[in-house]
């Protein structure tokens, strides 16, 4: 069993229309068919979106997003129209919202990886593979990988896990134009914000985007960077000057959360049906100061 604790009651708006109650985001729609995407505090781990939100968590993941596309934009065209408030919209939306192109969405989660971590390092010990991609021996949890790899996976519904694919099985639900597209974009960003990332101290461990298909005047579909980018929800950051390889790296997520959870502490159990519980104050500060920290170091701007 997972899912929210406490699921939400959407904001009503006047002229907007509710689409969907994501992990952090509400999905709305204007009169012009454009998409509204609002990023609250609620923050997720295991499955789970947890009844604590982390106080201006949505501003941050939605003014980082902001300047990553900023410095994208070269490379991959993105779907923000406007960061205007819509009209009606309660006060505590500024800063947290996106007024965004209505694109058809494709169904991949498109990671890339730079370095062998998570549910990649299990299927490498396994088999020295990822998503199907043989890698070389020797590499352990935290190693640089020879170079960038494209591993996608399934988008899940809230609650579900998503699942690794192979390139294969993209190119088979999307189309091998499609996917080919897909790996170049992904790649050809992944590349250019880890070496940003890099100037700033950060290793960019892995990271996923989203896509979405818009339609040309000329009639063509072209290839959008939507929802996220860059983000400590959807990027592994580890701090540079702190890298070893051979153990778990800190990160700046929310590995407070994760590491409260399965403490005697929380005397919550992963495997039972019962939902978290609420987490301590000293877990939201420090968790809320390791998505400001991320910010600032990689914008080189103040958080206020």
């Amino acid at each position: 069993m997972s899912g929210f604790v406490e699921k939400p009651e959407p904001v009503e708006v006047p002229g907007l229309v509710h689409l969907h109650t994501g992990k952090v985001r509400e999905l709305y729609q204007n009169a012009a068919g454009d998409l509204v995407m609002v990023a609250s505090d609620r923050i997720s781990a295991y499955d789970w979106v947890l009844p604590t939100e982390i106080p201006d968590k949505g501003r941050v993941l939605t003014q980082l997003s902001l300047w990553w596309f900023d410095k994208l934009a070269d490379l991959a065209p993105n779907h923000v129209i406007s960061t205007e408030l819509p009209e009606g919209a309660p006060a505590d939306w500024a800063g947290r919202t996106l007024v965004c192109k209505s694109l058809k969405m494709l169904p991949v989660e498109c990671v890339a990886r730079g370095y062998l971590t998570g549910s990649g390092l299990a299927e490498y010990q396994e088999s020295r593979t990822v998503c199907g991609l043989a890698l070389p021996e020797g590499l352990v949890d935290g190693s640089e990988l020879p170079a960038p790899i494209f591993t996608p996976a399934t988008k899940a519904e809230v609650g579900e896990h998503d699942e690794n694919v192979s390139y294969e099985e993209v190119a088979r639900q999307v189309g091998a134009e499609t996917a080919a597209q897909l790996r170049q974009a992904t790649l050809a960003v992944y590349g250019r914000a880890r070496d940003i990332a890099r100037d700033r101290g950060i290793v960019l461990a892995d990271t996923k985007f989203e896509f979405g298909l818009e339609r040309g005047a000329d009639g063509d579909l072209s290839l959008v960077l939507a929802d996220e980018v860059l983000t400590p929800d959807s990027s592994r950051f580890w701090p540079a000057d702190e890298w070893e390889p051979g153990r778990a790296q800190p990160s700046f997520d929310k590995q407070f959360v994760r590491d409260w959870l399965t403490s005697a502490e929380s005397g919550w159990d992963r495997k039972s049906e019962q939902p978290p519980p609420a987490l301590p104050q000293r877990v939201v500060e420090a968790t809320r100061a390791k998505y400001i920290e991320a910010y600032e170091r990689l914008t080189g701007q103040s958080w206020s």
